[in-house]
């Protein structure tokens, strides 16, 4: 890339990273001082509220805290996790220096410059909109093709009756290898089954008997809600406050991204943080 491309990049990523600071009485400059590749935190993360078409990320350090215990409270949104025991060995798994990553529920390389964590909620309107107008192209046009790393993470807030349930369905349908077909599944149908409940019915019309037998099982099994509780206690690091919330990695840095996104708006800013060198 050109020096001239690449100091007009560095002066756009600057001005969303300013914009996004300033907002919160934070100066751009003093901050950017701070950042280390090292633990982050939960009060120096910050979420902006990005305006329409325009990418608000602020920048924190690249690394989740280890221990759930030093999570700050969540807004009174959320809710309380469970913290309970016995994730499985797998979760123990790190990529870019993210930890706990399930890749049963992870797609695209391991090697993409970029990592994208979203943490979704089942039930939640807005991630619905977010999964049928914006991921199918990112899976398409980044993941697909190397440049990003797409985790999701389970983040199920507690004014639905219904997303613990869906999410532990879709963790199952991950562990058989049926998460794609089976997230389409629920967010296509989810008006129907937040009114009904009935995410059996949803899950076992989109596979065939054998694989909802395994899923049936896996739910009933008690072993999914530890792996919710931990994508769960990582949202609160990140003080996760609402869903969709999107958390971008490139070069040692983290831009949360809290609310809805236009495919637009991702687009520009994953260009942009590719662009970088």
């Amino acid at each position: 890339m050109g020096r001239r491309a690449g100091i007009a990049v560095a002066i756009i990523l600057a001005l969303f990273v300013g914009r996004a600071l300033v907002s919160r009485g934070i100066h751009p400059v003093s901050a950017a001082r701070t950042l280390a590749p090292a633990q982050v935190a939960p009060e120096s993360g910050v979420t902006p509220t990005p305006s329409e078409g325009t990418a608000q990320p602020a920048v924190v350090n690249n690394t989740a805290p280890a221990s759930a215990a030093t999570a700050a409270n969540p807004a009174t949104e959320t809710e309380t996790a469970t913290g309970a025991p016995g994730v499985t060995a797998r979760l123990a798994e790190q990529v870019d220096g993210i930890s706990d990553v399930d890749p049963h529920k992870a797609f695209g390389s391991k090697s993409a410059p970029v990592v994208v964590e979203i943490f979704s909620d089942y039930q939640c309107p807005a991630c619905k909109n977010l999964f049928e107008t914006t991921n199918r192209q990112l899976m398409d046009n980044y993941v697909s093709a190397g440049k990003v790393y797409l985790i999701h993470r389970d983040f199920p807030l507690p004014m639905h009756a219904y997303s613990r349930v869906a999410a532990r369905y879709a963790r199952a349908a991950a562990e058989v290898g049926k998460i794609e077909t089976v997230e389409k599944a629920l967010f296509d149908n989810q008006e129907k089954w937040e009114q009904t409940g009935d995410l059996d019915g949803t899950v076992a019309a989109v596979l065939s008997a054998a694989e909802m037998n395994k899923v049936r099982a896996l739910v009933k099994g008690g072993t999914l809600e530890p792996l919710i509780d931990k994508d769960y206690q990582l949202g609160q690091m990140y003080r996760v406050n609402q869903t969709p919330t999107t958390v971008f990695h490139s070069k040692g840095q983290t831009y949360p991204y809290s609310g809805g996104m236009s495919w637009d708006t991702l687009r520009q800013f994953l260009d942009q943080l590719l662009s970088q060198k």
